[in-house]
């Protein structure tokens, strides 16, 4: 298999860090992404990957990221937009004005794509989205992303799962004629540290008898993001899909709307420019 440049978001711990370990010893060059400077320091030593810290809480770390990966990256063969948190049970507010699990989850993840986005297509890139099971609870309002109405902890990291997996399918009706590739996955229920402290039904449910259905390490849970990260599309995988266990799972009638994911789309740029 040839060598690919792959770039991983949250990759300081859980399993942006297992994947990144795993395709190191595949041989491929790996640019991985982390809010911890100490922490991402530690895995590239690990893995021989490039470093590099963002903060998705900080928009312009999100912009300068960008930046730096059209220097590094002539080409990008495979971004994998797996940075997330599930906040607190009271509402967050970033320095830029979003609800945080909102701009963490979906929205900073959108505008690296956009920053991108040339590049990716001429690289024809496959851009993977770890998403969730936990967008079947989820709710798209429009008008409403950052939950200033109403905030549930639990129900805002669903719908920013559901709002990320319809973002997925719009990129992929977009831009797949040109070349790009979009997929989502389901990880499964993982012992990490995404969501320490958040005080929520997911939190406590990591720690239940649940956790024997679904994978309950960041290596196990890791093996679908490396799988499509090498993967063929189109053979080993539907463009636009969404995997769970390496296998096409069901998603959400909404996603596959493409009115809502037109208007998702231009909403969510709306919110960008603001």
């Amino acid at each position: 298999m040839r060598s690919k440049t792959i770039v991983i978001t949250g990759a300081s711990d859980g399993i942006g860090a297992a994947a990144a370990r795993r395709l190191a010893r595949r041989g491929h060059r790996l640019i991985i992404v982390g809010r911890s400077p100490q922490k991402t320091a530690a895995v590239a030593a690990m893995t021989g990957a490039e470093p590099l810290v963002a903060d998705f809480a900080r928009l312009d770390d999100v912009r300068r990221l960008a930046d730096d990966l059209l220097r590094l990256c002539p080409t990008i063969d495979v971004l994998a937009n797996n940075a997330g948190l599930l906040s607190a049970r009271a509402r967050v507010v970033t320095v830029d004005g979003h609800e945080l699990t909102n701009q963490v989850n979906y929205l900073a993840p959108y505008l690296l794509d956009q920053l991108l986005l040339d590049r990716l297509v001429t690289s024809h890139a496959t851009v993977i989205a770890t998403s969730s099971v936990g967008h079947w609870m989820g709710h798209i309002d429009l008008d409403d992303l950052d939950h200033e109405r109403s905030y549930q902890g639990l129900l805002a990291y669903c719908d920013s799962k559901l709002t990320l997996l319809a973002h997925t399918r719009e990129l992929q009706r977009r831009w797949g004629r040109e070349g790009l590739v979009a997929v989502a996955f389901h990880p499964g229920i993982v012992s990490s540290n995404f969501s320490a402290g958040s005080g929520t039904l997911i939190e406590r449910g990591f720690h239940s008898p649940l956790r024997a259905l679904l994978p309950t390490t960041p290596a196990r849970a890791a093996d679908t993001l490396c799988f499509l990260a090498e993967a063929e599309p189109g053979v080993d995988f539907t463009p636009g899909g969404y995997v769970v266990r390496r296998r096409p799972a069901d998603m959400r009638a909404c996603v596959r709307d493409p009115y809502l994911g037109q208007a998702l789309w231009d909403r969510t740029r709306h919110l960008l420019a603001a």
